[in-house]
């Protein structure tokens, strides 16, 4: 049984915060506001794993009510995702995913957030793809204002 989820993520830009993107501390003047380091790639494959087992979102497990996940990497989000889908019979196949940015460039970051993902998940690194795009100023990340990220996640039950 293969079951397919997708995850969506986004995170307001601001001064005085680090830029956190698929576990990579990004050389910028801003970075993500959240409870955690805000890190909207890696949130976004949490919820498409989450949700291709119909688990609710990241939200619901790591809810920003509770202060022991302030601050808290999102990497080690990502790895408890990760232990659901194991203790629920699953395996990652793969991971497909793009982050939507106006700036900074992310090209030569890609690597190192695919390996970071891969790692995560106990993937090898030809089974995750993370991506980065514009939006040639349209929208509020055009605008520079945010930055979004979206994934698809396929999982499937072990024999």
């Amino acid at each position: 049984m293969m079951r397919i989820g997708i995850g969506y993520d986004v995170h307001p830009l601001v001064e005085g915060r680090p830029l956190m993107l698929g576990g990579v501390l990004i050389p910028h003047t801003k970075g993500l506001k959240g409870h955690s380091d805000a890190d909207a790639l890696l949130h976004a494959i949490s919820d498409a794993l989450l949700g291709a087992l119909a688990l609710g979102d990241l939200g619901k497990h790591f809810p920003d009510s509770d202060p022991k996940y302030r601050g808290i990497a999102s990497l080690k989000l990502l790895e408890a995702v990760y232990e659901k889908v194991r203790e629920r019979g699953f395996s990652v196949v793969n991971v497909d995913s793009i982050v939507i940015a106006e700036e900074p460039r992310l090209a030569p970051h890609l690597a190192e957030m695919a390996k970071n993902v891969a790692g995560a998940l106990h993937l090898s690194i030809d089974c995750v793809s993370v991506k980065a795009t514009r939006e040639e100023g349209l929208g509020f990340t055009g605008r520079k204002e945010g930055i979004a990220a979206k994934a698809v996640a396929l999982v499937e039950k072990k024999r």
